[in-house]
């Protein structure tokens, strides 16, 4: 399933980078008392505590449309972890001096936010330390990209950023490379590839073109342009640091890639913040497998006769359902064509939701499809959203599609097979209309900015989920069974991925299994299942963030029209919406909590 890729909530990296700063916030200019009770003094401390963050944290402000500190790359160094630690701990001091039971839903709410993103983040710095073993978390390409392409101040300011921010990028790497101890062989790879494929992307022709379209002074257009050439020599230097290493890396004497039971627990409940366990979702997800297959396996009958005439019908339902499968699957775009059709159907989305009356869409905010960036490729995602933050509301979303140019004609068929004609358009659902474009506009509208930055990724993906379930409850697709046995087949990604992701990071799954799971359970054509894989060794939990998320929104929605007779959709979508990007757990609080009033 695609996976989210925004400036507010770049999952691996923001929420990391995010709480890097939130407690220094509570340690400059704190006012309060012994205790702090009101909501006037924790919106205060809200003011402070954010811009604290940002300061300590320019690369993360820069996701989050806030450029006042673009100039600032910090050192990512054992130092300036250990200080920030210091800080989490003062800071969850800062927040235990405010009674919650005094404080509104809404303040109340971004309190146990605040105080989750720092014990999240101690856990990560002090237990998971992904630092020592993953080097694909160090990368300074995305950052000078956005600077360089972003539309939000002229050109010359922005490039005068970016010349500042150039000076320490050989020192960061050198302070990578002090970190790295025992790198896995895949997160190696991954960095390997990240770096060699973004360095040009970034700091070569676009880059000279745009400086030599400013306005700047000759000596700063020198003084950048020599940096930038030094920032490309940092990186290349890191990818042939890391070839080097990655001669002598075997299975046997590298890290696996597998986190185990007692680091995915805690992971789980740190990212997903659910009021499931990870052995419950996963357990949960096993049996909606089995009630899927059911619902496919009669919806092939139904359409049988349709496509195989009077042909015998497989005894066995899954070959029964792959059967048919394969059969709608043959009818998809041209590999030349798939990211203009994707392009070209976003209009016909926008005009069912506004024809069925299911959420307001908000065509002030430009959505521009595109091709992925290298500094964004390889983790397996197919497709993705880059949103503007919350500082930026006017900054275009993109909708980022890779390209199959670099796939032989029998990847692109099986790519194609598996994006057909019914799936395409599910997919534009998830990512698009209504789901992540539709949810990250509101989120970035919320009055709360703590929702708004420090967004959910369960939240955010099982909204995109649940988007697709109830485009199809609201007659999408005119109900054609053809198109209810795809988005079954889609949702079973969802529920697989799930599936997956805890079986081979805590029992173990083998490659062989992995396939097998998602081959021939969840009827995925095989370039599908190994971008999988791929992204199942590159990742850990946040696959199960989809089919969790989605099961708390759907059991949210049908508790409240069980208590509402004049139940609407359209209002429950925007109400549900109008509280950020939280945890469906809190945001289940604050709406039951509104309905007693």
């Amino acid at each position: 399933m695609p996976q989210i890729q925004t400036k507010t909530m770049k999952k691996n990296f923001l929420i990391g980078c995010i709480a890097a700063g939130l407690a220094i916030a509570g340690c400059s200019g704190n006012k309060m008392g012994s205790t702090a009770s009101t909501d006037a003094d924790f919106e205060a401390y809200k003011g402070r505590f954010v811009e604290k963050m940002w300061e300590t944290n320019p690369s993360a402000a820069i996701y989050a449309g806030f450029h006042k500190y673009d100039s600032l790359l910090l050192i990512p160094d054992a130092a300036a972890r250990a200080a920030t630690d210091q800080q989490y701990h003062a800071m969850l001091d800062s927040l235990a001096k405010f009674d919650e039971n005094k404080l509104s839903q809404s303040n109340k709410t971004d309190l146990w936010m605040m105080r989750d993103y720092l014990k999240s983040n101690i856990w990560y710095d002090t237990a998971f330390k992904s630092f020592e073993w993953n080097p694909a978390s160090f990368n300074v390409a995305g950052e000078f990209a956005e600077i360089l392409n972003g539309n939000y101040d002229k050109l010359d300011a922005r490039l005068a950023m970016f010349d500042k921010r150039l000076v320490n990028v050989k020192a960061y790497y050198a302070a990578a490379k002090s970190q790295i101890t025992q790198p896995t062989i895949e997160h190696t790879d991954l960095a390997i590839m990240q770096h060699e494929g973004s360095v040009e992307e970034v700091f070569g022709k676009s880059l000279a073109d745009s400086v030599a379209a400013s306005g700047l002074s000759a000596d700063t257009k020198k003084h950048l342009l020599a940096y930038a050439d030094s920032a490309k020599s940092a990186m290349l230097d890191y990818a042939a640091w890391l070839k080097e290493k990655r001669k002598t890396m075997t299975p046997e004497n590298s890290r696996s890639f597998r986190i185990g039971k007692e680091l995915y627990d805690k992971k789980f409940d740190f990212d997903i913040a659910s009021g499931y366990t990870a052995e419950s979702i996963y357990e949960k997800a096993v049996n909606r497998k089995a009630e899927l297959h059911h619902e496919m396996a009669n919806l092939s009958r139904q359409l049988w006769p349709k496509y195989f005439g009077k042909a015998p019908m497989p005894a066995d339902s899954l070959q029964l359902i792959r059967q048919m499968i394969d059969k709608l699957s043959l009818k998809h775009v041209n590999r030349d064509s798939f990211l203009q059709s994707i392009e070209a159907q976003i209009p016909t989305l926008v005009k069912f939701i506004n024809d069925k009356n299911l959420i307001y869409i908000d065509p002030s905010k430009p959505l521009v499809v595109r091709k992925t960036p290298a500094y964004m490729e390889g983790s397996g995602a197919g497709a993705s959203i880059s949103a503007p933050g919350p500082y930026d509301k006017g900054g275009n979303t993109y909708y980022n599609v890779s390209p199959l140019t670099g796939y032989s004609p029998e990847e692109a068929e099986s790519y194609l097979r598996e994006y057909n004609y019914y799936i395409l358009q599910i997919l534009n659902i998830h990512e698009a209309i209504p789901g992540h474009y539709t949810q990250l506009v509101y989120s970035n509208n919320s009055p709360s900015i703590i929702k708004s930055l420090m967004g959910n990724g369960a939240m955010v993906e099982g909204w995109a989920v649940y988007s697709e379930r109830m485009m199809l409850e609201s007659g999408y697709g005119n109900n054609e069974p053809e198109m209810w046995l795809m988005y079954y087949k889609w949702h079973l990604r969802s529920v697989c991925n799930t599936i997956l992701d805890y079986s081979v990071h805590v029992n173990n799954m083998s490659e062989q299994d992995a396939m097998k799971l998602l081959v021939d359970g969840a009827f995925q054509q095989q370039a599908e299942a190994a971008g999988k894989w791929r992204r199942v060794k590159l990742s850990q939990v946040q696959l199960t963030s989809y089919f969790t998320g989605f099961s708390e929104i759907y059991d949210l929605r049908e508790d409240i029209k069980k208590s509402d007779p004049n139940f609407d959709l359209k209002k429950f979508h925007e109400k549900f919406l109008s509280y950020g990007s939280a945890p469906v757990k809190y945001i289940r609080q604050l709406m039951m909590e509104e309905k007693k009033k």
